[in-house]
């Protein structure tokens, strides 16, 4: 029985609003990092390439932090969510020499990624007349 191992990645301060991110999302979520990947890629939203980013990140710490050698082709997307982000508060001018007040929203993409053990291949039992012909060789 193989074993799940988990790794998470934070992309902060993303120059998208939340709602809009979050759609994007909602395309990869429960789907393997391999189909999100491509999915992401052919997605012609601003937010994608951040989220990408996230995963792709995510799938590297994985892979290189964990202790044993994970399947990359078992890896999967656990969770992914969308937050807001902080605020800043700009100002436009307008007629009168007025000031109209803006914000610029961005969002925190959270994204866990899932995957299993790699499955070590078990040596075959060698007779004895094959371990001769072996070291004949």
């Amino acid at each position: 029985m193989s074993q799940t191992y988990f790794a998470h990645a934070y992309e902060k301060g993303v120059d998208s609003q939340p709602r809009k991110t979050n759609i994007v999302a909602a395309l990869v979520r429960d789907r393997y990092v391999a189909d999100a990947v491509v999915i992401l890629e052919n997605t012609p939203r601003r937010a994608a390439k951040a989220v990408k980013k996230a995963i792709e990140s995510a799938n590297a710490n994985l892979l290189n932090n964990s202790k044993v050698s994970i399947d990359p082709k078992s890896i999967r997307i656990a969770r992914i969510f969308v937050t807001s982000g902080t605020r800043i508060r700009r100002y436009k001018p307008a007629s009168r020499g007025r000031a109209l007040p803006y914000e610029k929203i961005s969002s925190n993409i959270f994204v866990e990624v899932a995957g299993e053990e790699k499955v070590k291949k078990a040596e075959k039992a060698v007779g004895p007349a094959e371990k001769a012909e072996k070291e004949k060789k």
